[in-house]
């Protein structure tokens, strides 16, 4: 009896091994040495403070400034379950719900759907890398697990193509995911959305729809580009943008 059940501890042992690792790989793809990363600050927030971004930075000289404080947790193209690419990137600012500010990374033309209550997006008729070409600028999660909203006040729902500039406060991070039972971690969800041929926005849930922000931010920010790093500005442009943004 004993003898039979050592031979039947290590397949066990293996199968669950095997079926961990599965789990890891579904899950995350090819960024699991970032997402270990990225466990591990969410365990100790205080541990990497050199990973966290502040908003208004502009890094490399790059068209946007950065919309949060916050580590760059997850990228454009990373894989949290199978069949699943992620459509832009999330931003973690290590507090509760409502503190952390969200500011607009380009100025454009904002609208917010009547229904949206986390969530605005910013229209930019010239595309600062292709000029020719609009696209739009998502900005999501931003209400409680319950729906009430942290998007600013000067942007009720229904607002309609009301002009920004870089630095705007748009609201603060939450953690709203539509089912109070299942609240997403607090965080902002940032991407960019391609225009489709009547210049509305595209579907945002589909990649293939987004494009790669890391041109956008001076950033790795593509996830099968950057499968192990978490991404950090190597030169950072400030000074130019503090007074405006009341940074300092």
């Amino acid at each position: 009896m004993r003898r039979m059940s050592r031979r039947l501890v290590i397949p066990i042992v293996v199968v669950a091994v095997v079926t961990a690792a599965s789990y890891l790989y579904l899950s995350y793809g090819h960024s699991n040495a970032r997402a270990l990363q990225v466990f591990s600050w969410f365990r100790d927030k205080d541990s990497r403070p050199d990973l966290m971004m502040q908003a208004g930075t502009r890094c490399n000289e790059a068209s946007f400034i950065f919309p949060t404080d916050g580590l760059i947790g997850f990228l454009w193209d990373d894989s949290f379950r199978f069949g699943h690419r992620h459509q832009g990137i999330d931003i973690f600012g290590g507090q509760g719900v409502g503190v952390t500010r969200v500011i607009a990374a380009y100025p454009g033309y904002l609208s917010r759907l009547p229904d949206w209550k986390s969530s605005v997006i910013v229209r930019v008729p010239d595309d600062p890398l292709h000029p020719a070409r609009q696209i739009w600028l998502y900005y999501t999660h931003m209400a409680d697990k319950d729906g009430q909203s942290y998007i600013s006040s000067e942007f009720p729902t229904g607002t309609t193509d009301t002009w920004i500039e870089a630095g705007t406060t748009l609201g603060y991070q939450g953690n709203y995911s539509g089912d109070p039972f299942n609240p997403v971690g607090v965080h902002l969800h940032f991407s960019i959305v391609e225009s489709d041929l009547l210049g509305r926005f595209k579907n945002e849930l589909d990649i293939e729809n987004t494009i790669d922000p890391s041109q956008y931010l001076g950033l790795p920010l593509n996830g099968r580009e950057n499968p192990s790093e978490i991404p950090t500005c190597e030169e950072v442009w400030v000074g130019h943008i503090e007074g405006r943004l009341g940074f300092g």
